[in-house]
């Protein structure tokens, strides 16, 4: 089983967190503060999981999967200190407050994450549906796809592993520089789900001939 460190313990971090304990991996949240009441309550959820500074963290990781919000991202990365070469599964999306895309054509969220962490063997993953998928990606048609990208054939492959231990069905899609369509990818599900109000049980798949 592998050691699992979390940085950010919202909604989508305690889902992932939680789906990975229960199937045996030990989930660690990073956090500037462990005792925070968010921390708390991603714990709750978590049996068996601790907390730790985000430094400690990530010291003690075999993989980090880092969900903060875009505007948090640059500070908790910063505060992780060296990445050591560990997998870091960038499961963020470069969102503006008005949810457009703060970046884009020429790079993108995940490259910008490997420029703040240059340490790190970074993966784009768990960006591109809502937490209600992470909790659950099997639909009555099949399992719901995690597309995701990044340089490390290594990093990718315990990605893709993780990924479907949670169900999903993992697809590569190439470089990290593939992170420049992956995060629009992204938006086409914001946009539906949420704009369009189809809800938030809706998933992405790919069919087969």
């Amino acid at each position: 089983m592998t050691t699992i460190s979390i940085i950010g313990a919202g909604v989508v971090g305690a889902t992932l967190g939680h789906g990975w304990a229960a199937r045996g991996h030990t989930v660690i949240f990073g956090a500037r503060d462990p005792s925070s009441d968010k921390v708390r309550a991603a714990l709750d959820r978590t049996p068996g999981a601790r907390a730790l500074p985000i430094d400690r963290a990530v010291a003690d990781a075999d993989v980090v999967v880092l969900a903060t919000p875009w505007a948090g991202t640059r500070s908790a990365l910063e505060a992780a200190g060296d990445f050591a070469g560990r997998p870091l599964l960038d499961a963020t999306n470069p969102l503006t407050p008005s949810f457009g895309l703060a970046l884009g054509f020429d790079t993108s969220g995940g490259e910008q994450v490997r420029a703040w962490a240059p340490t790190a063997k970074v993966v784009k993953i768990f960006n591109s549906t809502g937490w209600e998928n992470m909790a659950d990606p099997v639909y009555p048609g099949g399992r719901a796809a995690m597309v995701h990208c990044g340089d490390d054939t290594g990093a990718k492959a315990l990605a893709a592993s993780l990924a479907s231990d949670l169900g999903f069905e993992p697809l590569d899609l190439g470089p990290l520089s593939c992170a420049r369509l992956l995060e629009p990818y992204a938006m086409v599900w914001i946009r539906l789900a949420i704009g369009q109000k189809l809800g938030r049980d809706v998933a992405f798949g790919l069919m087969r001939r």
